[in-house]
């Protein structure tokens, strides 16, 4: 049939030729002149780089399902074997999936069966610029045995990504006869834009022993050439719909960054701006609480009305007030695109913070990073949520050497993904001192189960006393709603309480908070409170001076702790000072039956005051030892 069709073709382009030449003025030999008309009939011949490509339609004709469900590399086309020399041209329309991985795959091996001794891989090539073989098992590593090449390195992925829920595809597979191979792909994505991936000086080819076969992961794939149809929405989803939004927000503030992706019958999707749906049920914002609203979309894939529309429900909640964020709340906020404030560090201290992290889904990598830096924001490490990172003095191929990274048993990425929006994260950063670093994420998904994310030694930290950690996103945010007290300050004394953070022997762990006072006197700021496991007070110690604990009464304070604060206080300024007050706490616990707490406190006048308990003497169990805070007529939110 190849080479029937070869024979058509050359067949229509003789006589094409003939008729150019019938006309007045005409030359045969001018056929080739000028460059673009050549071209043309090459195009029109299904002509490539390679005029004598074979061009095949593989067995099956369609990989995977219109629900794209088949899972990675759960069907395979018949495998074709590339004698030296030869080229293979397969055309395919990809009806894409969730993520950039969920397209269509090639696969380049030996003729031995899978699962066999002797099997191997030269090559599994993704459409999304990755790949891997059967020495390289790590895509990060693939540079070893191929070069990788787009249209761009700049390339929009998510515009890709849309892109490929419809591309028209053409695949070029070279034996190169000399122990390599190349594939070359053009996508024609649905926004009319071309894409490029090429896989070229791909090494380790037995070239009398090279065989191609097409997988896929989660979408779908039809050969041959697929004529266009105007085809009936089926589904549709709402994206980049705000969390939370402030009391009032009207609705065109609302919508302003909102997207729908319609998937229509044929398994092709493209995304809709929000002024193309109607919006049913429009919330009342001016109200607290969960709202929703439904849109609805009434358009074929070209853009008639349709038989059938299709409805999407979105909800958020409206607040009256909003919590430090980083990233906009609707998760469109781009590649490290936002930051928190930078927080020191010092040698032999562990950062805590706990915060909610959001994310808008399409990618493990759309949640929350944390950035270990210098003051000149040199970056000792990005360390993602999801077992990735790189720094400044090292990619992400080279990572592997510079830390080890540690997750819980079992993981299934797209279980974990849909658990991190809205996931609670409670994040340790500890600067050993020793030109090491530790990071720990405990994530509480919101299907209740504990995930964890740990680097462990990252051996990058060129000056320990130098030593920062910030907070970026992709696509995601987060929100430092971790909150102690009423905001009107109404909370009594101990009325509310942190959760609880165990400090182990010899080691110091510290926070951030900010103090909001009731101002009615000095007791009315943070307390920090110092137990064992079971409640037991070693110390409940003011922010003013003041401390007691359930061994010792206010009396017999300075008989077991020596505190510590600056000269020349003035009481009254002070107080003022402690509405807003950004409040760093240090605790230690010694080891050796005692206890230092270190509050830096940062006042609303921008003045520095500090408050110290040194040598705490009634820490009986230093292998229990936790603090927590709470409050007394005054609230706290922790960054």
């Amino acid at each position: 049939m190849k080479y029937i069709k070869r024979l058509t073709t050359a067949c229509c382009a003789a006589l094409l030729m003939v008729m150019l030449a019938s006309c007045e003025g005409a030359d045969l030999y001018d056929i080739l002149a000028p460059d673009w008309l050549q071209d043309r009939i090459n195009e029109a011949a299904g002509a490539s780089d390679d005029d004598n490509a074979i061009e095949i339609i593989p067995n099956p004709s369609i990989l995977g399902n219109k629900e794209k469900s088949t899972g990675f590399l759960g069907e395979m086309t018949d495998d074709v074997k590339i004698e030296p020399g030869e080229t293979y041209r397969i055309k395919f329309t990809n009806y894409g999936g969730p993520s950039n991985w969920c397209n269509f795959i090639i696969l380049l091996r030996n003729g031995i069966p899978s699962g066999t001794d002797g099997y191997y891989e030269y090559g599994v090539f993704r459409a999304d610029n990755w790949c891997w073989n059967t020495t390289y098992t790590d895509g990060a590593q693939s540079d070893n045995f191929c070069t990788k090449k787009m249209e761009s390195d700049s390339r929009d992925w998510a515009a890709w990504l849309a892109a490929m829920s419809k591309a028209k595809c053409t695949a070029t597979i070279t034996n190169k006869g000399d122990g390599t191979a190349e594939i070359g792909i053009t996508m024609l994505g649905s926004d009319g834009n071309t894409y490029k991936q090429n896989y070229v000086d791909i090494k380790g080819i037995d070239p009398d022993d090279l065989y191609f076969t097409f997988s896929l992961e989660k979408c779908y794939i039809v050969f041959g050439d697929v004529a266009e149809t105007d085809e009936e929405p089926v589904s549709m989803t709402l994206n980049n719909v705000p969390k939370k939004v402030l009391q009032g927000t009207d609705m065109e503030a609302l919508m302003s960054a909102v997207t729908a992706t319609v998937e229509f019958a044929d398994g092709s999707a493209k995304t809709v701006d929000a002024s193309e749906l109607q919006i049913l049920k429009v919330p009342n914002t001016n109200t607290l609480g969960q709202k929703g609203f439904v849109a609805v979309y009434n358009k074929t894939s070209q853009g008639n009305n349709c038989t059938t529309p299709v409805i999407a429900t979105a909800e958020f909640e409206v607040v009256d007030k909003m919590y430090t964020c980083v990233g906009a709340t609707n998760n469109s906020s781009e590649f490290f695109s936002e930051s928190s404030e930078k927080i020191k560090v010092a040698p032999g201290e562990t950062y805590v913070t706990t915060f909610t992290n959001y994310t808008a889904g399409g990618g493990n990598y759309q949640n929350f990073m944390t950035v270990l830096t210098n003051s000149s924001n040199y970056e000792y490490g990005v360390l993602r949520a999801d077992n990735w990172c790189w720094g400044s003095g090292f990619s992400a191929d080279e990572q592997d050497a510079h830390v080890t990274k540690v997750i819980e048993d079992g993981r299934d990425w797209a279980t974990w993904l849909a658990a991190m929006d809205g996931a609670k994260v409670t994040v340790y950063v500890t600067n050993t001192g020793n030109g090491t670093a530790d990071v720990k994420y405990v994530m509480v998904g919101n299907d209740s189960k504990t995930y964890t994310q740990e680097y462990k030694g990252l051996n990058t930290v060129t000056n320990p006393d130098d030593f920062y950690v910030r907070f970026s996103i992709d696509h995601s945010h987060i929100e430092f709603d971790d909150v102690v007290g009423a905001d009107d300050n109404s909370t009594e004394f101990f009325g509310a309480r942190s959760t609880s953070i165990k400090v182990p022997a010899g080691k110091t762990y510290m926070t951030r908070f900010k103090n909001y006072s009731g101002g009615g006197g000095n007791y009315q700021n943070f307390l920090v409170v110092l137990t064992n496991s079971s409640n037991y007070e070693y110390g409940v110690l003011r922010a003013d001076n003041w401390c007691w604990g359930s061994g010792f009464s206010a009396d017999e304070q300075d008989a077991h702790v020596t505190k510590v604060i600056e000269d020349g206080r003035n009481w009254e300024t002070w107080l003022a000072a402690m509405e807003e007050a950004v409040v760093t706490v240090h605790v230690t616990n010694k080891g050796n039956g005692k206890a230092d707490v270190k509050c830096e406190m940062v006042g609303k006048d921008g003045k520095t005051y500090i408050q110290n308990y040194i040598d705490l003497n009634t820490v009986t169990e230093p292998t229990d030892f936790n603090f927590q805070f709470t409050v007394d007529h005054c609230h706290l939110t922790f960054e």
